[in-house]
């Protein structure tokens, strides 16, 4: 079997080390660097306490469980299972965060109720509530997809960077390869794992698939002595990543890093490949931050970077064959948890591709469920908002 992945970001490079390691030939084609995208602009978040009872819970459980599995082979991706430390700074946000917490535990995830300060000192005495989930972890993002592609080059796979897809090759209704800036490249199966590009490329290999960008921005600080211990996020990071607000929104999302630095987030918002980054945003970020650890008023930000994650309006991701284009597959719509769930959407497209029972619910995650069935011919140009 021959398998082309589009897309050497963490997602593709999960598929690749799964396909390669089951004896797939696979060729993974990136239009600019491995980890050039979405992949290298975020924070390396292994994160359950962000998600309800459901199939994303379900598929970032079993996703930990492979993250665990990959530490001895790659010892370099700075895995760090510091747990997640969730704070309400409001009476109305103490009690929803209560309630939300109980269905998680419900689901399979750790959590309980802390005394904040106990967990981080510097934080803000003034909060509610804080909810500590030990199973949250974190890895270096770009380190962490160059290890994965690393994995799958040993067991044959290869990479090929600076090559960008321009079209389908068809024998008759199905897909078989793709036309590049290379030449063609003929295969069995072609998976589409371009992360907010994704639209674009399946656009480009004949269907409608809605991903939309969706910004979001990240100050670093200068190096300073650990004051914080976990990852740390208020209570309305949640509701955030769930909205399908295409405005402004910001919540407060705080760690630290191996290096010393603070990671300051998050922001959200649709406005295409937008790539500016902006005061305005910066504010507000920075003023979010400033409500759980009134400390980091002092501290100065040596840069921010921003990227743009794979929105789709569902708020699912999308993996598995295409049934309007036999040989085409996608997997992505991750969205801000794409590290996360990397790991299990190789293992599940892998599954489905070589016809092994899968670990996880593969229907929910399917191309014509039905939340997603309404989108499908209104996939719009990937520089919408």
């Amino acid at each position: 079997m021959r398998v082309v992945v589009v897309g050497a970001g963490i997602v593709g490079a999960a598929i690749a080390r799964e396909l390669a390691m089951a004896g797939v030939s696979v060729t993974v084609l990136d239009r600019s660097a491995s980890a050039g995208g979405t992949s290298s602009a975020g924070e390396g978040n292994l994160l359950v306490s962000d998600k309800g009872p459901g199939p994303e819970l379900a598929l970032a459980l079993r996703s930990l469980t492979l993250w665990q599995a990959l530490r001895p082979e790659m010892p370099s991706i700075e895995y760090e299972p510091k747990g997640g430390l969730v704070v309400a700074t409001t009476p109305a946000g103490a009690t929803a965060l209560h309630a939300f917490a109980g269905t998680q535990r419900a689901a399979g995830v750790e959590s309980s109720v802390v005394n904040g300060l106990d967990h981080e000192p510097d934080l803000n005495p003034a909060h509610t509530t804080a909810v500590f989930y030990p199973q949250d972890a974190q890895v270096q993002p770009a380190i962490a997809t160059e290890a994965l592609l690393a994995s799958a080059r040993r067991r044959g796979a290869s990479v090929r960077q600076g090559v960008e897809v321009l079209g389908p090759v068809l024998r008759g209704d199905r897909l078989a390869g793709v036309v590049t800036s290379d030449g063609e490249i003929h295969a069995d199966h072609v998976v589409v794992a371009a992360g907010p590009w994704s639209g674009e490329v399946a656009r480009r290999l004949g269907v409608d698939l809605p991903v939309r960008p969706r910004r979001g921005t990240i100050l670093v600080t200068t190096r300073m002595r650990p004051r914080i211990r976990h990852k740390v996020y208020d209570a309305d990071y949640v509701g955030a990543v769930g909205s399908d607000d295409a405005a402004l929104q910001t919540s407060s999302v705080v760690e630290s890093t191996a290096a010393g630095t603070v990671l300051i987030g998050s922001s959200r918002e649709r406005r295409g490949f937008d790539e500016r980054i902006e005061a305005r945003v910066l504010s507000a970020v920075a003023a979010k931050a400033l409500v759980l650890f009134p400390f980091l008023a002092g501290v100065a930000v040596m840069r921010a970077y921003g990227g743009f994650r794979p929105f789709v309006p569902d708020h699912l991701p999308v993996i598995g064959p295409d049934p309007r284009r036999p040989g085409l597959w996608h997997a992505t719509g991750h969205e801000g948890a794409g590290i996360v769930l990397s790991t299990a959407t190789g293992e599940l497209l892998a599954d489905l591709m070589l016809d092994r029972p899968p670990r996880v619910d593969a229907a929910a995650f399917a191309v014509d469920r039905p939340t997603l069935l309404p989108h499908l011919s209104a996939g719009g140009s990937p520089a919408e908002s």
